[in-house]
């Protein structure tokens, strides 16, 4: 379970204070997978790492009673300047898991060849988001945290076994997704949310979010 408590975070830009949350209050429950539309700009990004601990909130507090992944394709845990095998094994030591499981699994997913073996500096953007997906799913979490679903790839065989995965894992664990487009949000969530002017407005369907989402953002 993640729990927000009468949360609030802000930013300042240089000319105003932009407002993320506003005291909000919400649970994710296990079994449960959740989707959060945001217009771009609103703080989609803040409130995932916020949920992953990688955030601290102004005010309120975030309790966390199950096992939470960084959210997908997060690069704060690797390094540039070794390879994509060298940082996996690190990541599985970290987490305990066997270091040739995680760096196999990672190999096969991203597909990066020869690349894999070099260091992540090398990597273009997109080879970097697949691996960094690809490290993620190896380990086990109790909920998965997605900041705008899918990394950005022209690779269809990437896009294939990414996607088949994430669809086997909501057998068993919770995803939370955030993104800008209900599209995206179609094929994992079962509840969802609606994130305007620091409000975080609960739905028990995908559909109530949508009709919400759509009327304060098309008019």
């Amino acid at each position: 379970m993640i729990e927000f408590r009468n949360v609030s975070k802000s930013f300042w830009t240089g000319s105003q204070r932009k407002v993320i949350l506003d005291q909000v209050s919400f649970r994710v429950e296990l079994g449960r997978s959740m989707g959060i539309l945001a217009p771009n700009g609103t703080g989609k990004t803040t409130l995932i790492n916020m949920m992953a601990g990688l955030e601290k909130p102004d005010e309120g507090d975030i309790y966390r009673t199950s096992n939470v992944s960084f959210p997908l394709g997060f690069m704060g845990g690797v390094v540039s300047k070794i390879s994509a095998l060298e940082n996996s094994r690190y990541i599985a030591n970290l987490y305990g898991l066997d270091p040739d499981y995680v760096e196999a699994y990672c190999r096969w997913l991203c597909g990066l060849g020869e690349y894999f073996d070099q260091p992540l500096g090398t990597y273009s953007s997109g080879m970097k988001s697949r691996f960094a997906f690809s490290l993620m799913l190896p380990l086990d979490f109790d909920i998965y945290l997605i900041d705008e679903g899918m990394p950005s790839s022209t690779d269809v065989e990437f896009n294939r076994k990414a996607g088949s995965i994430l669809q086997e894992r909501l057998k068993t664990t919770t995803i939370v997704i955030v993104s800008h487009s209900p599209q995206t949000l179609e094929k994992f969530a079962t509840s969802a949310g609606v994130l305007l002017n620091g409000q975080l407005h609960m739905f028990d369907t995908l559909e109530e979010a949508k009709q919400l989402y759509d009327y304060e953002t098309q008019g």
